[in-house]
């Protein structure tokens, strides 16, 4: 039986171990999936035949285990009837069918052997099944979250171009406030040197006309 053959490969496969091997955990876990999908498929596709298989041979063996003490309890009755030849066949059979009982037990210990087998391995693959599905869950919600994070440290980076941007701009306008100050202070000297210069002038020849007016009345006090 093929499924058999895989017994002993099946029975010492390590999920845990085969994961922590793998560079994509999410796509192994996808492979062994289908693998033992399909495992599982055959198992319960030959276990109903090998259990009917058991149930056959241990019916065998009962029967003949049974027709054994038949002929042991009619061997006895012919003896207590006196017919000793009656008593011979009856043991005469006893004895063929003693002959096949070996044979029987050994077919049914095989069967049953085969059955507990595939058993092991219905419930070994049922149980890494459900693993793998979990460990699938999870992965994929540390992927989610992996994902999300990613999301997050490009928008803080974008974040942080932005605060550069605004530190720069930040920057550029306080030197053009300096500029501005200093032309303002400029202009304001600028300012006060022409006043200066108009309040001179206007000293200058306000001082020339007192100087005229005051000649103009002492000449008028001397009649002159």
């Amino acid at each position: 039986m093929g499924i058999l053959t895989r017994f002993k490969d099946i029975m010492s496969s390590n999920i845990n171990a085969l994961l922590d091997k793998a560079e994509d955990p999410e796509k192994m876990i996808d492979q062994c999936l289908r693998n033992l999908t399909s495992d599982l498929g055959k198992v319960k596709a030959e276990t109903a035949a090998i259990m009917a298989e058991e149930q056959r041979a241990k019916r065998v063996l009962d029967d003949c285990n049974e027709e054994i003490t038949k002929m042991q309890s009619y061997a006895v009755k012919a003896i207590e009837a006196g017919s000793d030849e009656d008593a011979r066949k009856f043991l005469e059979q006893k004895a063929s069918l003693s002959n096949k009982l070996s044979g029987l037990q050994e077919a049914y210990d095989l069967s049953h052997s085969n059955a507990v087998r595939m058993r092991e391995m219905h419930d070994k693959l049922v149980s890494d099944i459900n693993e793998l599905e979990s460990r699938k869950d999870m992965i994929k919600g540390k992927l989610a979250v992996a994902k999300t994070q990613e999301r997050m440290n490009k928008m803080t980076s974008s974040f942080a171009s932005a605060n550069d941007s605004i530190a720069s701009f930040s920057k550029y306008e306080e030197m053009a406030d300096k500029a501005l100050d200093k032309a303002n202070a400029m202009a304001e000297l600028n300012h006060s040197g022409s006043d200066a210069s108009i309040k001179d002038l206007t000293k200058k020849y306000s001082q020339n006309a007192n100087v005229e007016d005051e000649l103009a009345a002492l000449k008028a006090s001397l009649n002159k």
